[in-house]
């Protein structure tokens, strides 16, 4: 078994966390796709541990993050102690992150406390892509019926969808993929209700590994930002259920796009 890569940005949670910084703060700026900073002030002195909740969290996303770039392929194995090697902790807060990341089906544990990347499986991501249709289209209504309140959010996600049209334009499907995050990831924190915002962003990420992986093999991704505009058109006018719809049908299309590409669909 081998050790696992971690995106820079993993790495740098990983330190931050055990010097005292908060894990929001480290989580927000992973999910930015943020390198490794040096703060313009000095650094505290290292902590001689951070609690252990929030080296499991930082761990959690550190392995996540990996998972969802596809720095970690299907079948890929390590054990726990060589993780917690390369993080610089103990195994214990890596195991929880490890047991975390088996319930939401992306590891499996293995015999001798070692773990393996699971694959993607077609009928799994399609059952996975119903939920997640579902719960954001419930959280597209509920953002929609918030009147001047969804102001905020709904001109961030406006934002970002130019801004994947920036990176469309320039040919940077990285940069792309991360707005297109961080516009579904609004839309979800906006509908004002927590436990189906966490709910919503499991199935979210499941697919997002999927649609990771088959990034290179789909076609261009233009037609996202016309259906997010889609999107956007409902919730400015407060149409509930035109904002469901919305998202139902943005979603569906980039499911069987994957799907296709997975060869679960016919062409």
């Amino acid at each position: 078994m081998t050790s696992l890569p971690m995106p820079s940005a993993g790495m740098a949670a990983i330190r931050w966390v055990r010097m005292g910084g908060s894990f929001p703060e480290v989580y927000s700026g992973m999910q930015r796709g943020m390198e490794e900073q040096t703060p313009n002030r000095v650094r505290p002195a290292p902590r001689p541990e951070a609690p252990r909740e929030s080296l499991a969290q930082a761990a959690y996303a550190a392995l996540k993050a990996s998972l969802l770039e596809n720095l970690l392929p299907p079948g890929h194995e390590a054990t726990e102690q060589a993780i917690a090697d390369q993080l610089g902790m103990s195994r214990t807060p890596v195991h929880e992150a490890v047991l975390r990341l088996q319930h939401e089906g992306f590891l499996r544990v293995l015999s001798r406390r070692g773990v393996r990347v699971l694959p993607i499986d077609p009928v799994d991501l399609a059952e996975t892509y119903d939920v997640l249709i579902a719960l954001e289209g419930a959280a597209a209504a509920l953002l929609a019926g918030r009147g001047p309140a969804a102001s905020a959010t709904v001109a961030g996600m406006a934002a970002a969808t130019e801004a994947m049209e920036r990176a469309r334009a320039a040919g940077d499907r990285k940069a792309w993929a991360a707005e297109d995050d961080r516009f579904h990831r609004l839309l979800l924190q906006g509908s004002g209700n927590a436990k189906l915002a966490r709910l919503a962003q499991t199935a979210a990420d499941q697919a997002q590994r999927a649609r990771s992986a088959t990034a290179a093999l789909r076609a261009d991704p233009g037609v996202s930002a016309a259906e997010h505009g889609a999107i956007l058109a409902a919730l400015r006018t407060g149409r509930a259920e035109a904002a469901r719809a919305a998202v139902a049908a943005h979603r569906r299309r980039a499911s069987e796009e994957i799907l296709r590409v997975l060869g679960a669909v016919p062409a």
